[in-house]
């Protein structure tokens, strides 16, 4: 087939699960959008790349960045980028799409130009746009929170009314699909996962690590976006019991909102045992992972089951335990626990998230076991092989599907394949 997989936001994750297609044979487009401040994957051909594998840039307004938070101009960027993704599938003509992490109005476009096309239309679904955007715009105004999510709960309702059918991460999500017109029958639940063969383990000594002057520290990292919904002064308050230990370390990879808060905070205090990065390249990831010896993970109480934070995902690939502040019926949260590979707080008692943290870097012992659970589980779920039968097997219904609806000699030929 001929497979354009968009993921807006470029996550490592969903590149493993293009080269496999691409292995297997399939023609395969990897589309992103440009100009994103997000931790990404490696959004170029590379050496072993199957030949039937692309990368497309789309173009998203470079002013996004700087105007994500002001909603009118968002928006006016996000309907730009639309009508971009709608071009570049006009000129892939894919057999099927899949669309993941995608703003509501963009993917209304796309699904929209899938039926007129008849390209079949997949939505990945990693969380509820509407819902993120009417909590979003409440802390500013209820009205403004209303009105905002009752406009993009209409445009979701209309684009899962488009696809084909929708890929949901968590069954969790499968009762508020129902609340949006989707039929149980139209959704297969396949979980995130971890770029296992991305992360392989690390010693701590490593390039990186003695690069940075890291090497002879212990090493609490959080990595990733510090957004709106997380909440950095968890960070702080732990710095504040570890001013004494000069040995231990709080390394912060992140960009964001959060991340600039966070950095005035440390200026304002002075405090010195927080370090500070930008998002690093993805091919130091193993060894940036590998640096850690406890990994942290915050998410607002209101985040609730709608965010699967893929952090964690990596965490567990690296096989190092995880401290995390986070609902806990989040997906995240409940691995964590189950699997005992880490601890899980509520979010905002940044007393028991300060003393789980503290705990941790002391016991020796029970740090690795639990990193060895965190790996264990990691191998035994995130083998980009079996995920990508799923995908596989979901494409191939809609394609037949999709044929179905055709003229009458292209049902002839799909029922005699």
């Amino acid at each position: 087939m001929r497979i354009m997989v968009h993921d807006y936001a470029g996550h490592p994750f969903v590149v493993s699960l293009s080269q496999e297609l691409a292995s297997r044979g399939h023609e395969v487009t990897h589309s992103f959008a440009s100009d994103l401040l997000t931790p990404r994957g490696v959004l170029k051909r590379s050496d072993g790349d199957p030949e039937t594998l692309r990368f497309r840039e789309i173009r998203m307004n470079p002013n996004y960045r700087r105007d994500k938070y002001k909603f009118v101009r968002r928006r006016r960027y996000e309907c730009e980028y639309g009508r971009e993704l709608e071009k570049a599938i006009a000129e892939i003509k894919p057999d099927v799409v899949l669309s993941g992490q995608t703003p509501s109005e963009p993917q209304l476009v796309a699904a929209k130009a899938c039926r007129r096309m008849q390209i079949a239309f997949v939505t990945w679904v990693q969380d509820f746009y509407s819902i993120a955007v009417r909590k979003l715009a409440s802390k500013k105004s209820s009205v403004l929170g209303f009105l905002a999510g009752s406009y993009y709960t209409r445009i979701d309702r209309r684009f899962f009314s488009y696809s084909d059918h929708i890929v949901s991460i968590s069954d969790d999500f499968i009762p508020i699909l129902k609340q949006y017109g989707v039929p149980e029958s139209k959704v297969t639940t396949i979980e995130n996962w971890g770029a296992l063969a991305g992360i392989p383990l690390r010693d701590k000594d490593n390039p990186w690590s003695r690069r940075m002057g890291l090497s002879d520290s212990r090493v609490l990292m959080y990595s990733g976006t510090l957004a709106m919904k997380h909440n950095p002064e968890p960070l702080l308050d732990l710095a504040k019991q570890l001013e004494a230990d000069v040995s231990a370390k709080i390394v912060v990879i992140a960009e964001g909102p959060g991340a600039d808060y966070l950095s005035s905070e440390v200026s304002k205090r002075g405090v010195g045992n927080i370090i500070i990065m930008p998002f690093q390249p993805f091919e130091d990831l193993p060894d940036i992972l590998g640096t850690a010896n406890v990994f942290l993970a915050m998410l607002e109480p209101e985040a609730g089951i709608f965010s699967v934070p893929s952090k964690v995902l990596s965490y567990l690939c690296a096989g190092k335990p995880t401290v995390a502040a986070m609902p806990e019926e989040n997906l995240s949260a409940r691995i964590l626990v189950k699997q005992g590979a880490g601890i899980v707080v509520p979010p905002g008692d940044s007393e028991r998230f300060v003393a789980a943290a503290m705990e941790l870097l002391k016991d020796d012992d029970r740090r690795i076991s639990m990193g060895r659970k965190a790996r264990e589980y990691a191998e035994s779920r995130f083998e980009i092989g079996g995920v990508c039968d799923r995908f596989e097997a979901v494409f191939r219904i809609v394609s037949f599907e999709r044929s179905l609806k055709g003229s009458a000699p292209q049902r002839e030929a799909a029922v005699l394949k």
